[in-house]
């Protein structure tokens, strides 16, 4: 029985948002009437938009995918519940219920009709891709397989809680020092732009030449008046040309190739797609995923088109025959210290765990790179901001100065 979501209005004129099923759209606008609801709009909710499976009487906005924290928090709930012994359509009702977003009650209670359509819970989530994504799917089923659904349910959970902490620290570290650059860039424009002009006016009436630095702080001032909103303009206009160009296979390929040869940010992205490409071949082999399966669904996690473009090569490669610490290591991407854990997982039949370690290497790593360019990155700054204000500061002095001399 499908699962439809509605907006309608009460007996008092108030607009009422919810989910229900019913085998038909002209059946579940019967129920809602039979509940004093003037149906106003309704959604089958499903694999596709409202456009393509054309089941929703008004154009309106289809399914989506749900935020990381979201997945997470309704993954560990779910985890809770099937430990418990429910059956998987009465622990999703419940996560589903529990719910404070709408848009993942709509996706559970929708994930719970296929369910109770006959589909295994893999392939009623894999009805929402955008919301599960392949890792997510792909455990799940091996967890269906091997009757231990709540373990694999409590490692996913556990996974998309560790990625979502590593990206809430790396975003953390990255808040300060933008907020800083912004506003030493205003500060910056706003002296020469804005002071600049009403404190030279005092050197109009001279007739004596004015300093070089002073000229060139003019200069500047009376180019960023007349040409900076057409400067804005095209470097909205560049930033948009290269956000599209990006978006091709192979610009997009080369421009990654760059960023991992440069020194410091190559290294920090390295270290990024190696932990979460480690964390995904941890609790993919933890759930009994097949090494190539594991393999396959661990390069679509990595950003980083080479990187990604690598471990699909050293698949083949294992596939012919070479242990997985070899092909990474030919690829020449992956740090040294995770390819000898990966070795050393193999050599002892601990390789989940070793992938683990790698895992947990990577972040702290990762972790302590940015905490230390950071650290660096801001007296930098700050140093650089006061350097551009001290030039200012001296273009204006100078003038006062040489007017003291001529006066004595």
């Amino acid at each position: 029985m499908p699962a439809f979501e509605y907006q309608a209005l009460d007996a008092a004129g108030r607009t009422r948002k919810g989910v229900t099923e019913g085998d038909t759209a002209r059946s579940v606008r019967s129920q809602l009437r039979s509940e004093g609801l003037t149906p106003l709009d309704l959604l089958e909710i499903g694999e596709s938009s409202a456009a393509t499976r054309g089941t929703r009487t008004h154009s309106g906005r289809g399914t989506g995918g749900i935020s990381a924290l979201d997945l997470a928090l309704a993954t560990r709930q779910m985890a809770t519940l099937a430990r418990a012994g429910l059956p998987v359509e009465e622990w999703l009702a419940t996560v589903a219920r529990q719910s404070e977003k709408q848009k993942v009650r709509n996706i559970l209670s929708a994930v719970r009709t296929r369910v109770m359509e006959g589909h295994s819970l893999a392939q009623a989530l894999g009805a929402f891709p955008r919301a599960f994504p392949e890792i997510y799917r792909s455990t799940v089923a091996a967890g269906e397989a091997s009757g231990h659904l709540h373990l694999v349910l409590e490692r996913l959970a556990e996974y998309l809680e560790n990625r979502h902490a590593l990206r809430q620290k790396v975003m953390l570290a990255l808040i300060y020092p933008i907020i800083l650059t912004l506003v030493a860039l205003g500060v910056t424009v706003g002296l020469v732009v804005y002071v600049v002009p009403e404190v030279v006016q005092v050197f109009e009436g001279l007739d004596q030449q004015l300093p070089t630095l002073t000229r060139m702080l003019i200069s500047t001032s009376d180019l960023l008046r007349t040409y900076g909103l057409y400067a804005l303009i095209a470097l909205g206009v560049l930033v948009a040309l290269l956000a599209r160009w990006l978006r091709k296979p192979g610009p997009r390929m080369r421009f990654d190739r760059l960023v991992l040869r440069l020194p410091l940010v190559g290294r920090l992205v390295r270290g990024l797609n190696t932990a979460r490409f480690a964390r995904t071949l941890s609790i993919l082999s933890a759930s009994g995923v097949s090494l190539l399966d594991a393999l396959r669904t661990g390069a679509e996690v990595i950003d980083s088109r080479p990187m990604r473009a690598a471990v699909e090569d050293a698949s083949l490669r294992i596939r012919e025959g070479r242990s997985i610490g070899q092909a990474l290591e030919e690829t020449g991407y992956f740090p040294p210290i995770t390819v000898h854990l990966i070795r050393s997982g193999e050599s002892s039949g601990r390789l989940t765990e070793m992938l683990e370690r790698a895992a947990e290497t990577q972040e702290q790593e990762v972790e302590s790179r940015i905490s230390i360019s950071m650290g660096l990155f801001e007296p930098l700054l700050i140093l650089t901001m006061g350097g551009i204000v001290l030039t200012i500061v001296l273009a204006i002095l100078l003038p006062i100065f040489e007017l003291n001399q001529l006066v004595n």
